[in-house]
């Protein structure tokens, strides 16, 4: 099950975040902080699936942007780690510049991910055309 999605820059500033499990709003801000070091301390020769207290961290990195996802240890990395690539061929195809401060960057994660779970892991996007 999917724990959380995240997408943050290099300077290890939050663009995006859903959560799919209650965390309470201080917690996440550590929670947030924690994560985003161990991402952007990691060398691109390095593995990117970590171990991480109770979970496991998949992360993407995408020019200067970073997209990681948090999960159980039950959920399979590998999908994961293309789900993070199919969304961003979706944000790629179908909305023309868009970027990661803009609302429209929710809807893709909406729309393949309900209650943790993924829904739909194939580059074709799964609502109507923008």
């Amino acid at each position: 099950m999917i724990k959380f999605f995240l997408m943050v820059n290099k300077q290890g500033q939050t663009r995006l975040s859903k959560y799919y499990e209650h965390v309470e709003i201080n917690k996440r801000t550590l929670l947030e902080t924690e994560v985003i070091k161990s991402c952007l301390s990691r060398s691109s020769e390095q593995c990117s699936f970590i171990e991480y207290k109770d979970f496991k961290l998949i992360y993407r990195q995408y020019a200067a942007l970073f997209i990681v996802v948090g999960v159980n240890d039950t959920e399979n990395e590998m999908a994961i780690y293309e789900f993070i690539h199919n969304f961003v061929e979706v944000l790629d195809e179908y909305f023309s510049r868009v970027s990661e401060l803009d609302e429209n960057s929710y809807t893709p994660v909406f729309l393949i991910v309900k209650q943790g779970s993924l829904l739909e892991v194939q580059p074709q996007f799964p609502g109507p055309s923008v």
